[in-house]
């Protein structure tokens, strides 16, 4: 335990001590007992949550569906019982009361749910100020999926980005990307991100299902109550208490993975899960949990060629036909040399990549994910109650970023102190991750090649890769052969020796690159990186209701560090050495308050935010529900900004494709780019353009020979074929870049700042007739300082008098050029607009069908087009999802069915290869999938037996560029609870 968590303890428990003596009194105690029945079965219920309406107090029905609950006032006071999947009922209480007789109705009505996360207090989500989308209990455990964060993507409006089994990023509205930074996950009210990455690890380390209460969206801008990065949403999980559900729950699920073009295409997968919560007495309960999965990862296995040098397209390069080949999903291939700048007489623009390992055969596919979770509640007395909690979650996965990360033994830790009473918290967190054995793929396979034979070492050109690849090839077009034939030729010799996947030398080459950090040591590549990256995290709400009547007004501020250490491998280093800390503090307040005789709520709020390397910022939000008979209208204007990330602050790290710097100004002054200027990446292809077409040009070439005849008259040597040609080859490049230097302009970096969003949006939701819902929403976002991805390049040792370096030929070449990649704020305003349309009804007998459609897009697309900026919206315009579902069709049995569709988009991001996404064409495809589970509930053993499929026709999809292809998910589970009714 780390002295923060240490210290906070104590403080959190001396406060505690403090509210005890300070609040309790010498009330008289009142008991209250009875039983809780189905009104139309009348069987008996239990877990049934019974609760002193504004106060902390409370217990549940036992096993026989009966309760006793003592309470340290004096009547009249009310309870609330309250059941998933029943109508919530108020019981006044007049006097101490035995046998009391209550029965609860089970909820058949839509729309009923009450949601917390949309105004910080409790309200109906039909009157809702924003957008919200919620999972309870049921909904998760029905749901025609393998697990209730896959059932997200069934949500209205929302995203997924499957990078393996277990990590997958959500999004909404526009902008959809891998480890989705504009975004934020709350697990129990702790922001779930992995702090030095700054977004959350999908659920490998997140919640057990078991011991999920329920799942809250808010889609769009959510700045003015969450503070920072919750541009595009964020995602509330609550787990249960310990107080209101007690008893052993276990779940058993087993399966099979299947996809065709796997390795193995038909893998097992087994999950385990428990949970034990008990309440020792009135005061005190606790709960622990377990959940522990693994399975063999879905595989990344798209190798089609993101080169397209030579001519070749993304459709047909190959290895075989194209020697500066990029596969998607292999590596240590890279980066393409123009042998020309090896062996002159060969001629320019003759591209060869090293040969690469597929991805498979480096990444570590062993998925796993272990999740541990123990809590203490202690209700220091009827008004206040104290929670100790702690998470823990390891595991193994595969994540996309700008390389393709193997996140082997990561760990994550969450630990809470808190203190809560009906209308006010005080919560303090830290948050630990450490980055275990992770490494980059991309990296490792390069740091293999390297193992085995270098790719240019200047003291040994003769033991080279490209050197032995250049001179084999020369040779072999000397002898007569093709330039296929020769480039088939070379790469044999290059390559012999190479070590193969599976062999001994490999698996060694591998451990060796993978232990040793990045960038690596004198003994060779290092692909691991390390991260061990801390938050420490202070917040507090306060609700007047109690104070204030007319109006009801809530304030809340918060502070937060983020601890950065990788130990030199991901984040710069201050002069003294070590790494940064970054402060941030914010504070918010809302009013809200029902006119016109009620029909009316007006709710208004502000925050401001501060991080200590940028400006502070203020985040307003508006909102309106008018609300006649069973309609409410909506209308809501919010903002929101994202400040840029850890990384985006301070990363410093090589990668296959560029160097990723922050974007703060160390960096530009620790890079020289006042001194040796950086050019991007769309200039200096436009230039390269420029100059092989003018190389080709028959006036350049008659100015090289004519100025290789000058130099050798002036040599006082005679000009002769033999020494012309080689020389006047030697010169068309410089005469071609002289000729279109007009092409080259400097990049000029304007201030860093943190990304805002306005946003504007109406809604409708309805229970009409009883029986449909609808909920129907449109908005327009307007985006500024949009903080995107910038690639530059510059010269990497540049040599005043040298025509290479002058005219920037050396920004042409991997060997000469220095290609980093950092983030800039766009000047663009972006503007993106969508709506999204649900409906969900009510069939007789218990039959539900419904469905949800939603559309984004960016409204101004061309205008950026025209300045050439890839927004990276990573967005179908169009998704559906449609349901059809029974909780019982008959008896015990029930079954649920969905299918999900999704249109074709261009994705866009740092993996993409520059001149793929510079073109356009890492297009995704449309795909759908089918969803369906059976469940029956074994009343005799308290348990839900569900069989089901994910994808049930099989036909593989990737939702990104570069992620794995999923298929079919075949699953069986056995659920115990000893509190199913």
């Amino acid at each position: 335990m780390s002295n923060f968590t240490r210290v906070l303890s104590r403080s959190v428990f001396s406060l505690a001590l403090l509210v005890s003596l300070g609040l309790t009194g010498a009330f008289a105690q009142t008991t209250v007992s009875g039983t809780v029945i189905d009104a139309d079965t009348q069987e008996t219920l239990v877990g049934v949550n019974i609760l002193v309406k504004g106060k902390v107090i409370g217990t549940i029905s036992d096993l026989d569906g009966n309760f006793t609950l003592n309470v340290n006032q004096d009547p009249p006071f009310t309870l609330i019982f309250s059941m998933v999947g029943y109508t919530s009922q108020e019981v006044e209480i007049t006097g101490g009361m035995s046998n009391l007789n209550i029965s609860l109705a089970e909820s058949t009505i839509l729309g009923q749910e009450v949601v917390v996360s949309a105004s910080r207090v409790e309200e109906s989500v039909l009157q809702s100020p924003v957008s919200i989308e919620k999972m309870d209990i049921i909904a998760i455990r029905d749901a025609p999926n393998a697990s209730f964060y896959d059932a997200l993507n069934n949500m209205k409006g929302v995203e997924m980005s499957t990078q393996s089994l277990t990590f997958k990023s959500f999004n909404t509205r526009g902008f959809n990307a891998n480890g989705n930074v504009r975004t934020v996950q709350l697990i129990d009210g702790m922001d779930n991100q992995a702090p030095g990455l700054n977004f959350a690890v999908g659920n490998i380390v997140g919640i057990s299902e078991l011991d999920l209460e329920s799942v809250e969206l808010l889609p769009g801008a959510s700045s003015a109550l969450y503070g920072p990065n919750a541009i595009n949403g964020i995602l509330l999980m609550n787990s249960k208490n310990p107080f209101q559900y007690q008893g052993l729950s276990a779940s058993v699920k087993t399966g099979i993975m299947n996809e065709g073009s796997r390795q193995n295409a038909a893998t097992g997968f087994y999950n385990f899960a428990a949970r034990y919560a008990k309440a020792i007495n009135d005061k005190v309960a606790f709960k622990v949990n377990v959940e522990y999965l693994t399975a063999d990862d879905w595989e990344a296995n798209d190798f089609r060629d993101q080169s397209l040098l030579n001519g070749s397209t993304i459709e047909g390069g190959t290895r075989e036909n194209n020697p500066g080949y990029n596969g998607v999903n292999v590596y240590g291939d890279e980066n393409a040399v123009d042998l020309n700048a090896l062996v002159p007489a060969i001629p320019a623009g003759t591209f060869v990549s090293r040969t690469g390992y597929d991805e498979r055969d480096v990444a570590d596919y062993g998925t796993t994910s272990l999740k541990l979770n123990a809590a203490l509640h202690w209700r220091i007395n009827d008004r206040v109650e104290a929670i100790f909690q702690g998470n823990y979650g390891t595991g193994t996965t595969v994540y996309t970023g700008a390389d393709r990360y193997s996140i082997a033994n990561f760990n994550l830790g969450q630990y809470k102190a808190e203190l809560r009473g009906a209308n006010w918290y005080l919560r303090a967190y830290t948050t630990q991750e450490r980055s275990g054995d992770s490494y980059a793929v991309g990296i490792a396979a390069q740091g293999i090649n390297e193992a085995w034979k270098p790719s240019l070492d200047r003291n040994n050109l003769a033991g080279s890769w490209y050197p032995q690849y250049a001179q084999t090839y020369a040779g072999a077009l000397q002898a007569g052969l093709s330039p296929e034939q020769a480039h088939q030729q070379a790469r044999s010799v290059a390559d012999a020796g190479r070590f193969m996947p599976g062999t001994p030398e490999f698996r060694q080459a591998l451990a060796d690159v993978t232990s040793r950090p990045i960038p690596g040591n004198q003994e060779g590549v290092g692909a691991r990186f390390v991260d061990k990256t801390n938050l420490y995290h202070v917040e507090g709400s306060y609700n007047f209701s109690d104070q204030i009547k007319f109006a009801e007004f809530i304030v809340g501020a918060n502070y937060r560090v983020y601890q950065l250490n990788s130990e030199g491998t991901l984040f710069a280093l201050d002069e003294n050495g070590d790494e940064f800390s970054i402060m941030e503090y914010g504070g918010y307040a809302q009013g809200s308050k029902k006119l016109f005789n009620d029909k009316f709520k007006l709710t208004a709020s502000v925050r401001y935010d501060k991080n200590e390397n940028f400006a502070g910022q203020w985040s307003p939000r508006v909102s309106g529900v008018f609300t006649t008979g069973n309609h409410n209208f909506r209308a809501s204007y919010q903002t929101g900004f994202r400040i840029p990330t850890t990384q985006d602050q301070y990363i410093d790290l090589f990668t296959p494709q560029a160097r990723l710097l922050g974007g703060l100004p160390l960096f530009r002054d620790r890079y020289n780019f006042g001194s040796n200027p950086v050019y991007s990446l769309a200039t200096v292809q436009q230039f390269g353009a420029g100059v092989f077409t003018s190389a080709q040009d028959p006036a350049i070439q008659q100015a090289a020979q004519d100025e290789a005849i000058r130099i050798l008259l002036a040599q006082g040597v005679t000009p002769t074929p033999e020494l012309i040609r080689p020389l006047a080859t030697a010169l068309v490049p410089v005469f071609a870049a002289n000729a279109n230097q007009g092409l080259l302009q400097e990049f000029e970096l304007t201030e860093f700042q943190p990304e805002r969003v306005k946003s504007f949006e109406i809604g409708y939701k309805s229970l009409l007739g009883q029986r449909l819902l609808v909920d129907a929403y449109a908005y327009f976002n307007r985006f500024e300082n949009f903080i995107g991805g910038q690639v530059l390049v510059q010269d990497r040792n540049p040599q005043p008098g040298n025509p290479a370096s002058d005219l920037g030929l050396n920004l042409l070449s991997a060997n000469t050029r220095t290609v980093y990649s950092l983030p800039t704020n766009r000047s663009e305003v972006i503007q993106s607009w969508g709506w999204a349309l649900g409906l969900d009804y009510k069939l007789a007998k218990g039959y539900t069908l419904g469905g949800n459609v939603s559309y984004n897009t960016l409204s101004n697309l061309e205008e950026l087009a025209e300045t050439g900026f890839q927004p990276s919206f990573n967005t179908p315009e169009y998704r559906y999802v449609l349901n059809f579902a029974n909780r019982e069709v008959i008896d015990n049995l029930g079954f649920a069915v969905s299918y999900r569709w999704q249109g074709e988009f261009v994705w866009q991001s740092s993996f993409v290869g520059p001149s793929v996404s510079s073109q356009q064409l890492s297009v995704m495809p449309a795909f759908g999938t089918f969803d369906a589970q059976v469940s029956y509930k074994l009343k005799s053993i308290k348990s839900i037996l569900k069989l089901g499929a994910s994808n049930l026709f099989g036909n593989g999809y990737r939702q990104a560029w570069g992620n794995p292809t999923v298929g079919t998910m075949y699953f069986v589970s056995l659920t115990f609870d000893e509190f199913l009714n």
